[in-house]
């Protein structure tokens, strides 16, 4: 029994049915209310789209754009002019969409996997699942599709993500059971082999354009964002950040310890081993289509916790919107700071993110 705790909430703990037990020390009243933040979120979100689709090397109004997507989506209303139309619906609002869905994912995968394996430095990138899809990606873009059984350059990066996930997990075990420290141990012993396997790929080929094609992709970016790439993580996205939020409650088991989870009831081996296998599929997914991004969902859920607290209740869908902001506006940066030029969407996280990161440890220590 701690100090704080007395006899009497000790009893009254003891008395309580077993699955009405508090399943986590979470905090309440000093943090942000869902029922006001989300929707608040919700619509700053919108605005920022609706400003990204706007803003470019080719101006267009936010009249034209809400215009433009009300016109696409109602199916009545004037038409736009021909190149408004293709600028806001073909070109910039897929990229902008697949931004935001990039952005939420990474960040709800950071809130599961810091909570899963307990350690607040883990991130979507820790389990070496990018660093397996950039190896297939840099294998299709330099040697061709004909290397990897004729994949195109997303679906290898989600094979070699997969093989990733599958080889940590498998170092990862002990006695039939995954280890949190060993995982985050193999993730990253397996990051290093798989980003050296990648630079001698790159040495290899001989080729100028394919090693720029491949470091562009391993540092992040957009520019190949289309209506029909958009639908599969959109979708992923939507239905595994539904799940998670509905294992919230486990969540908070999770993150409160293996011997709270367990007398809580929560099979912890099988819940932590299908909770990383979502997690990992996911960066599957969002790394296909956008490369490496760091720092998403390692920065994001940490600033969201600071205002909402550590309940997963919360954390998870506020987490996924302000992971989405967040993106959006990263992009937008890339596609206008040296213009026509673009910059790679991970140079521009990683800038913003260490300083940002770099302020949580010294918050951390001070506290």
């Amino acid at each position: 029994m701690s100090k704080q705790e007395t006899p009497a909430a000790a009893t009254a703990d003891e008395e309580r049915p077993r699955g009405a037990r508090r399943s986590t020390p979470v905090h309440g009243g000093r943090y942000a209310s869902l029922a006001i933040a989300a929707p608040v979120l919700f619509v700053l979100l919108l605005g920022t789209v609706c400003v990204a689709v706007s803003v470019g090397s080719v101006g267009v109004g936010l009249g034209t754009v809400v215009k433009v997507i009300a016109d696409h989506l109602t199916g009545v209303g004037t038409p736009a002019g021909v190149m408004d139309d293709q600028i806001v619906w073909n070109l910039r609002l897929p990229r902008v969409l697949l931004a935001a869905a990039v952005g939420a994912g990474l960040a709800v995968v950071g809130v599961t996997l810091q909570a899963t394996v307990r350690n607040p430095l883990a991130d979507p990138y820790v389990l070496g699942v990018s660093a397996g899809a950039g190896l297939m990606a840099s294998i299709v873009i330099t040697l061709g599709s004909v290397a990897v059984a004729g994949l195109s350059t997303s679906a290898a990066a989600f094979v070699g993500a997969l093989v990733a996930m599958v080889a940590v997990l498998g170092l990862s075990r002990r006695a039939g059971r995954v280890i949190p420290s060993r995982l985050l141990l193999a993730g990253v012993t397996l990051s290093y082999l798989f980003s050296g396997a990648t630079s001698f790929v790159i040495f290899r080929s001989g080729n100028a354009d394919a090693a720029h094609s491949v470091l562009f992709w391993l540092l992040g970016s957009l520019s190949e964002a289309s209506w029909s790439n958009l639908s599969l993580p959109a979708a992923a996205v939507l239905v595994v950040g539904v799940h998670l939020m509905l294992q919230a409650r486990t969540l908070n088991a999770l993150a409160a310890g293996d011997d709270a989870a367990l007398s809580l009831g929560v099979a912890v081996h099988r819940v932590r081993i299908r909770l990383l296998v979502v997690a990992s599929l996911l960066t599957g997914v969002l790394v296909a289509v956008s490369g490496g991004i760091g720092f998403v969902g390692l920065i994001v859920p940490h600033l969201v916790r600071l205002v909402v607290g550590p309940d997963h209740r919360r954390l998870l869908p506020l987490a996924m919107l302000v992971g989405a902001i967040y993106l959006v506006v990263v992009d937008l940066l890339c596609r206008v700071l040296v213009r026509p030029e673009e910059l790679p969407i991970g140079i521009v996280t990683a800038v913003l993110g260490a300083p940002v990161f770099l302020w949580l440890l010294r918050r951390s220590e001070a506290s």
